[in-house]
């Protein structure tokens, strides 16, 4: 579990590894791909010695706001209840940018298709021509 030096831990915060997985599990079917892929990218460069402190202060904040039940738009409203969310890991995301290594893309989207399933699934037999 990463933690960031001299803040203790980042369950302190609201933000914990086991929780994130949680909420992802039961939010891929509402968020979308892209709003999963992006909070595990930044989940991966937390878990990173290479990123700083300050970033990881960052990523820490976006991800608890993705755990958090109550927030700016209530996730239970669809099609809308993710777009905060979102608003926030693009923020972080935009904000830690040079710290994201290829690595991290690569795991996150390992991940994502072990969630949802292959990005282009091939379609059954009976629809091919």
């Amino acid at each position: 579990m990463a933690t960031l030096p001299n803040s203790g831990p980042p369950e302190a915060k609201g933000f914990s590894a086991p929780r994130l997985w949680r909420t992802l599990r039961r939010v891929a079917a509402a968020a979308s791909r892209k709003t999963v892929l992006t909070a595990l990218i930044l989940f991966y460069c937390l878990q990173d010695r290479d990123t700083p402190a300050w970033a990881k202060g960052v990523i820490v904040g976006a991800l608890g706001y993705l755990i958090l039940p109550a927030d700016m738009i209530p996730d239970i409203l669809p099609g809308a209840g993710y777009t905060d969310d979102w608003g926030a890991l693009v923020a972080a995301l935009a904000t830690v940018t040079a710290y994201i290594k290829d690595e991290h893309k690569s795991k996150a989207s390992a991940q994502v298709s072990r969630l949802f399933g292959e990005a282009k699934p091939t379609p059954p037999a009976d629809f091919i021509e």
